[in-house]
């Protein structure tokens, strides 16, 4: 048994007893973080555009969009935070700080878009002492968080092997957001000649 605190915490943060379920921990949160971010997406477009306004009000498909954003938010800090419990050792600054020097291109692209997430986060929840167009600015730079959180993804699976799931699963969570982001940006003119959208005259 342990007499001082100080023996606890060294033998918790020593890097040769660490659990081996932390990396299982860290791949479960990551594939959670990333269906809960597609969803995210989706239902954001589907909100702003207005598509699903018949299904209920305004304000809960946006509080129902926030949900989601936290609970991608929350799966991916606990995804880079286990990381620093692995025996191979990440240091904060390296889950923290973008473009360290000696750090691997797959976890940059990580840290960025995680951090860019948590920005257009934290925006969301002041967006109302700040200007509507400001607010869309930045709340719209979730879109390509998202591109650079899925490469992330990609080149992780691929460096870990398991690409074979990340085609399988990843792929499939990704393709409608690609669609829905590619017709929430679509002109209005186009998404009427194909018959996506009415015109009220």
């Amino acid at each position: 048994m342990y007499d001082q605190w100080s023996e606890v915490v060294i033998v918790l943060t020593q890097k040769a007893d660490t659990d081996p379920g932390v990396k299982g921990m860290a791949q479960t949160s990551a594939r959670i973080a990333y269906g809960f971010m597609c969803l995210t997406l989706c239902w954001g477009v589907l909100t702003a555009t207005g598509w699903i306004k018949s299904l209920t009000g305004r304000k809960a498909l946006r509080n129902s969009h926030m949900v989601l954003g936290i609970l991608t938010l929350s799966f991916g800090v606990v995804h880079a935070m286990s990381f620093l419990f692995l025996p191979d050792g990440f240091t904060l600054a390296q889950v923290t700080i973008p473009l360290l020097p000696g750090t691997l291109a797959r976890h940059e692209l990580g840290v960025v878009g995680l951090e860019v997430m948590i920005a257009v986060a934290l925006t969301g929840g002041i967006s109302r002492f700040s200007s509507y167009r400001r607010f869309l600015w930045i709340h719209r730079l979730a879109y390509p968080a998202v591109g650079i959180t899925a490469l992330h993804s990609f080149f992780g699976a691929m460096a870990n092997g398991h690409l074979g799931l990340l085609w399988f699963g990843g792929i499939t969570l990704l393709v409608p957001v690609v669609l829905l982001t590619a017709l929430r940006f679509t002109p209005t003119r186009y998404l009427e000649r194909l018959g996506l959208v009415e015109e009220l005259v």
